[in-house]
């Protein structure tokens, strides 16, 4: 059976998680360097290992914290001295011990203790990921809970007619404001919301001279035609004793702006 980084990194972190008393981050970062090493150099089964070199890759300075490191992996298994150096200028030649047992000790056991702990990890993160993502209410923005959820399943109230509007004024306010309601309301609503703040300030300050130019809601135009044609543009020519006392004639004045035939 051919053994691979991954099956070594694993039986070293089953160790670790089983052994978290004894093993250090330098014990990790040693052992992971000499299998790094090894695969460099072709999954031999000897290689040399000098001490320098060592030290600077996992970032040890205390030539005595390298040799308890060092020691204690040959100690736990995971490496084999083949040979020792003789001095400072020599390096010891080791073999990954689990090269040839990983799949006799290691890999028999599938299920360690840390593969359990694994699982478990990511069952909490799916089940905390799950809670996170609640659907909002859209009346508060607020996350709906349980409560929430079965009384909109029970009970759906009925959509608002004219909804209110945060910004800008509302289109209730212009529909009772305009006085003739005539129309398709939804299609109307969706008109007045695409208007502007500025324009549908302009409408509620036209609208009221409008009525008092044309108190006959007969002659006065339809709000969809009024909206479309941007009728709050339009120029008003009426007699200015209604603008003064908003007196309504039984008989329309004349109006020049606007789209009315001759009465």
């Amino acid at each position: 059976m051919e053994i691979t980084g991954y099956q070594l990194s694993r039986a070293w972190f089953d160790f670790a998680f089983e052994n978290q008393g004894k093993v250090t981050g330098n014990h990790c970062a040693m052992l992971m360097w000499f299998i790094e090493l090894n695969n460099r150099m072709g999954w031999v089964k000897e290689f040399g290992i000098p001490r320098d070199q060592t030290m600077a890759a996992v970032g040890i300075s205390s030539y005595n914290t390298y040799k308890k490191v060092f020691n204690d992996l040959v100690a736990w298994g995971f490496v084999n001295v083949v040979r020792e150096s003789r001095n400072q200028f020599t390096a010891n030649v080791i073999a990954l011990s689990k090269i040839d047992k990983a799949d006799k000790i290691a890999l028999s056991k599938i299920d360690k203790p840390l593969d359990k702990a694994l699982k478990s990890l990511v069952t909490k993160q799916v089940n905390s990921t799950v809670a996170l993502n609640k659907p909002l209410n859209k009346e508060t923005s607020k996350p709906l809970n349980k409560e929430t959820l079965s009384t909109g399943a029970e009970k759906k109230s009925a959509p608002e007619m004219f909804p209110s509007e945060e910004l800008g004024i509302s289109f209730k306010s212009f529909w009772d404001a305009y006085d003739k309601k005539v129309g398709k309301v939804e299609k109307l609503q969706k008109k007045w919301e695409n208007l502007k703040v500025s324009e549908k300030q302009a409408v509620m300050a036209y609208v009221p001279k409008y009525k008092l130019a044309q108190p006959n809601k007969q002659y006065r135009k339809n709000p969809e035609t009024f909206l479309n044609n941007r009728g709050w543009e339009d120029e008003l020519i009426c007699n200015d004793k209604n603008l003064k006392d908003g007196k309504n004639n039984q008989r329309p004045p004349a109006i020049t702006g606007g789209n009315f035939g001759k009465l």
